[in-house]
């Protein structure tokens, strides 16, 4: 359906904190996207090419690092831009665009995280039948889940969206969100705001319960296990609960900021933790799971011995 907007132009509001310091903010988004890149880039190549690192857990890895340069790619490019400009204006095409990018990242993040805590819990709980119970072909299930449900789901959901019409411009960050858009429109927007909760819900629920499920089954064979199986047990689940803890984090101030009264709140702070989603998971997973594997430690040692041999020479 064509959209009919007053408004097709939307001027993000959330650079006013950067104004004074375009250039400083300017290479440190640079810096973390360089990084992000990097790293992530760096954990798919030694999981591609190490064939002992091919096993569900690092293949879940590995889908995550696709996920963290995917929604990386969908806001920092764009902030680069923005700072070197001086109206920090976004079309509705591409402000449509990016909702449907970020919103399909956060979702395929939650999604790949729960499907991880729910191999976490076959590989403690039932070790003799890890093979069977997370099958190749079971794995290209959960792979084929976690990227083609949220894609389609929040398309149809997004379709709402593009027939609003709009008649406000200031959108109270520095990049498009779905709620965000919506407050524009020129219509009531109660049965949205109702449809977006129920969403978040549907989106959340299922993969929150499937967490805790996975980690209450865990933690009750450990206080019956000896203490060199709680040990393992910990080493082998620390990395996905700091990544668990580190998605939620976002996700509380993300819905804080988007639902409630956050105005009490230094604009500054807004600002950065409205970023917080889409930059720090993506730094902060490769940088866990690459430090915790003992044979990713391996590779990158013999990587960069290779490159320092190699400049020796």
């Amino acid at each position: 359906m064509e959209n009919r907007s007053s408004v097709t132009t939307f001027i993000l509001d959330g650079y006013f904190v950067m104004d004074q310091q375009k250039l400083l903010f300017f290479f440190i988004f640079l810096l973390l996207y360089i990084a992000i890149f990097t790293l992530n880039s760096l954990l798919i190549a030694i999981i591609y090419f190490e064939r002992t690192l091919h096993n569900p857990m690092y293949i879940f890895v590995c889908n995550l690092s696709c996920n963290g340069i995917f929604g990386s790619t969908s806001l920092i490019p764009h902030l680069l831009f923005n700072l070197t400009t001086e109206v920090h204006k976004i079309s509705l095409t591409n402000c449509l665009i990016q909702i449907f990018c970020l919103h399909t990242y956060n979702i395929i993040e939650l999604t790949i995280l729960a499907f991880m805590s729910y191999d976490r819990y076959v590989a403690i709980c039932y070790p003799l039948h890890y093979h069977d119970m997370m099958s190749t072909k079971k794995l290209q299930v959960f792979i084929f889940v976690a990227w083609a449900y949220p894609f389609a789901s929040f398309l149809i959901y997004e379709s709402f969206t593009i027939r609003l019409t709009f008649c406000r411009e200031i959108i109270d960050k520095t990049h498009c969100v779905n709620f965000e858009l919506i407050k524009q429109s020129c219509t009531d927007i109660t049965v949205h705001s109702i449809i977006g909760l129920g969403l978040m819900a549907v989106y959340m629920i299922p993969q929150v319960l499937m967490i805790l499920f996975s980690y209450a089954q865990i933690l009750y064979v450990c206080i019956y296990s000896s203490k060199e199986c709680q040990t393992k047990a910990i080493q082998t689940c620390t990395p996905h609960l700091l990544a668990v803890l580190n998605y939620f984090v976002g996700i509380f101030f993300e819905i804080i900021q988007s639902r409630l009264n956050s105005r009490y709140l230094p604009y500054e702070f807004r600002t950065f933790m409205s970023l917080y989603f889409m930059i720090v998971p993506p730094l902060f997973n490769p940088v866990i799971y690459g430090m915790s594997g003992q044979v990713i430690n391996k590779h990158l040692q013999k990587l960069f011995c290779v490159k320092s041999m190699a400049l020796k020479n």
